[in-house]
């Protein structure tokens, strides 16, 4: 008869067999009888199929399915754990990608609402009243000179510019000072440069108004860029 050798197997009773080796198969009579020597010398330590009961051979072939079927499994919960590691790396990284992009969206929109911002206040601070609305006088009171100031500063600026005019020349368009040449309610110097604004500016406190809002606005971007300044330093 055929003489099946199952190398590894081991019985460990008559109804468990819990090792599963290679199986070597040897047809009678295919091989010298030399050779036949060598297996079963080979053989010696191992436990041949035929000599396993048949009911118990059947189990040592499922034993030896169910391993193969337990690496196969293993192998492949390992290659999906990787996959879902790397599916997870990759969706990382584009989150935090898209994360960024939109923080740097809203970051320029803030920077573009803000610069019209300040566009739309320059403008609004560059639209000064014509000074030949105002009707001419030989002399202003305070009350008048303050008037005029409320309608060609903006409304947001005029308390700043108001605290400037206060300190330099409470609110008289002839204050002049004879030491360094300043003059008019906001202390231009010399005096004369306020002729850019209007021939009278010796006379005329609108005119004063606009030559002393034009200069807050061009050197510290408004009035009350001029009055902070004014408070560290006692002069703009």
């Amino acid at each position: 008869m055929s003489r099946i050798s199952v190398r590894g197997f081991a019985v460990a009773s008559a109804t468990a067999v819990t090792t599963v080796g290679a199986v070597v198969g040897v047809a009678s009579g295919s091989t010298p009888a030399a050779d036949d020597n060598n297996f079963e010398a080979t053989a010696a330590d191992t436990t041949l199929l035929a000599d396993i009961p048949a009911g118990q051979q059947a189990q040592v072939q499922t034993a030896s399915l169910t391993q193969q079927a337990d690496a196969q499994a293993s192998a492949a919960d390992a290659a999906a754990k990787k996959s879902a590691e790397e599916t997870a790396r990759v969706q990382a990284a584009k989150d935090a990608k898209s994360k960024k992009q939109a923080a740097e969206d809203r970051l320029e929109r803030e920077r573009q609402a803000e610069k019209d911002r300040k566009e739309r206040e320059r403008a609004s601070r560059s639209e000064v009243r014509s000074t030949a609305s105002f009707a001419v006088q030989s002399s202003y009171t305070v009350a008048e000179v303050q008037a005029m100031a409320r309608q060609i500063v903006p409304a947001d600026q005029f308390q700043c510019f108001s605290n400037i005019v206060n300190h330099e020349s409470s609110w008289n368009y002839r204050a002049s000072n004879p030491g360094s040449g300043a003059y008019g309610l906001v202390q231009a110097l010399p005096g004369s440069k306020m002729a850019s604004a209007g021939a009278d500016w010796m006379t005329n406190p609108a005119t004063q108004i606009k030559w002393g809002l034009s200069y807050m606005n061009g050197r510290y971007d408004s009035p009350c860029g001029a009055w902070s300044f004014w408070q560290a330093n006692h002069w703009y």
